[in-house]
């Protein structure tokens, strides 16, 4: 019997709140990339441990730090004067014994760094990788307790540390207006016919009552500004496009800032948020792994989190990814099938060592719609938690066999499977 707990929820729903935060970092904030890396390292890690040992070997490739470079963007150009420094850390295992008895080494570090590459390139399409970067990648082994746990022969993986997970259904219409906000501007069509607008966008959202305002930092590549002219005037096209996507996602009233650090005054570079390569990590701004966006791609203050970091972490065992991603699915589930559920919001909270498909609790909390009560939703709610917990294995499996990117995808995109 799973210790499977429904709640009803305390708090008031999101919506009666008089202030609400919500935060998208986009796929080319420092942060975001760092997040990026760490995922597309343990991907093709556990492509390589599948294809040469026949399984996944033990590994968290969850710790990337990005150090800023040094740039001189120029109206119609510039240049790169100091590389981005990325340090890969973490832990893998990089030899693993056949049958036989014989021991075959895996080159951790080569691919770590080819991993990392592949993705800048695929992900910043104005950065030159091999000149404007330097990867040095410094992982080590996993401890020998940690990778006790991950190689015991269980059919469901025990769980590698205690920690919990978090989500929640449905957004609300500041949290849609924000996330899609940012997919608009970093969409490949967007990129095509707006090519001016990085990779690095951040998008901040403030509800006041009924009205929004977005805060979006946005980096203008320079070689596709003229000057300071041309530049305001994309800054004004861009608001345009914001406030008609706002028109039709919202009711509410919507003001939109965009580079609110601009001095225009300034008949110069120096006034205006212009970069090479179209990511504020080419100069000043560094990235870390788990400062960014949570599980379901968002940064919500005004609701439960995990600051578990997602990215990089082991698809097998690791419940600081399974249980976020698991709570996200869950959630999303209950509020789109189970009939009178307004929202829910649970944590899904583990024990080092147990069956990761048996939580030390798995608890939900419900609001429910008018004319219903707990006792109407609890059973049809139980069912479909204790139904992905007993199908962990699948989430396992269905996040591993995904294309490289496809976690990072769920995470800055919320693009479906």
């Amino acid at each position: 019997m799973r210790n499977i707990k429904i709640e009803k929820a305390v708090q008031r729903p999101i919506e009666q709140n008089e202030i609400e935060v919500v935060e998208r970092k986009g796929i080319g904030h420092p942060d975001s990339i760092s997040d990026g890396i760490a995922e597309a390292v343990s991907r093709v890690l556990s492509q390589t441990y599948k294809e040469k040992a026949g399984h996944v070997l033990h590994h968290n490739t969850d710790e990337v730090q990005i150090t800023a470079g040094e740039s001189d963007p120029k109206f119609g150009g510039g240049q790169i004067i100091k590389p981005i420094q990325i340090l890969l850390t973490g832990r893998a295992a990089n030899e693993f014994t056949l049958p036989s008895g014989e021991t075959k080494k895996i080159g951790v570090d080569t691919i770590a760094i080819e991993a990392a590459k592949k993705f800048l390139q695929d992900t910043i399409i104005n950065l030159d990788v091999e000149y404007g970067t330097v990867v040095e990648c410094k992982i080590g082994q996993g401890s020998a307790d940690l990778r006790d746990v991950f190689q015991r022969p269980n059919t469901i993986p025990s769980s590698n540390d205690t920690s919990f997970g978090v989500g929640y259904a449905p957004f609300s219409q500041t949290e849609n207006l924000v996330l899609k906000t940012e997919e608009l501007l970093n969409s490949k069509d967007f990129k095509k016919q707006y090519p001016f607008v990085g990779e690095d966008i951040k998008v901040m959202g403030l509800r006041e009552k009924e009205d929004i305002t977005l805060t979006i930092a946005a980096a203008f590549v320079s070689k596709y500004v003229d000057d300071v002219d041309a530049y305001l005037n994309m800054k004004d096209e861009l608001k345009n496009i914001v406030n008609d996507l706002a028109a039709k996602e919202t009711d509410l009233s919507v003001k939109t800032l965009i580079n609110t650090a601009d001095d225009e005054t300034k008949k110069d570079e120096s006034g205006y948020y212009l970069t090479v390569t179209g990511t504020s990590a080419e100069m000043g701004d560094d990235g870390s792994v788990g400062r960014g966006n949570r599980a379901n791609g968002l940064i919500t203050p005004n609701r439960p989190m995990s600051m578990e970091a997602t990215s990089g972490k082991n698809p097998i065992n690791h419940v600081g990814k399974i249980y976020n991603l698991l709570s996200n699915e869950i959630t999303r589930e209950v509020v789109s099938d189970v009939e009178g559920v307004k929202s829910i919001d649970m944590i899904i909270l583990s024990q080092i060592g147990k069956p990761i498909d048996q939580p030390r609790t798995a608890t939900a909390h419900i609001q429910t719609e008018e004319g219903y009560s707990i006792n109407d939703v609890e059973e049809d709610v139980t069912r479909i938690i204790n139904k992905w917990l007993e199908n962990i294995t699948d989430i396992k499996e269905h996040y591993f066999y995904l294309e490289i990117q496809a976690l990072i995808y769920r995470i800055f995109y919320m693009e479906s499977f």
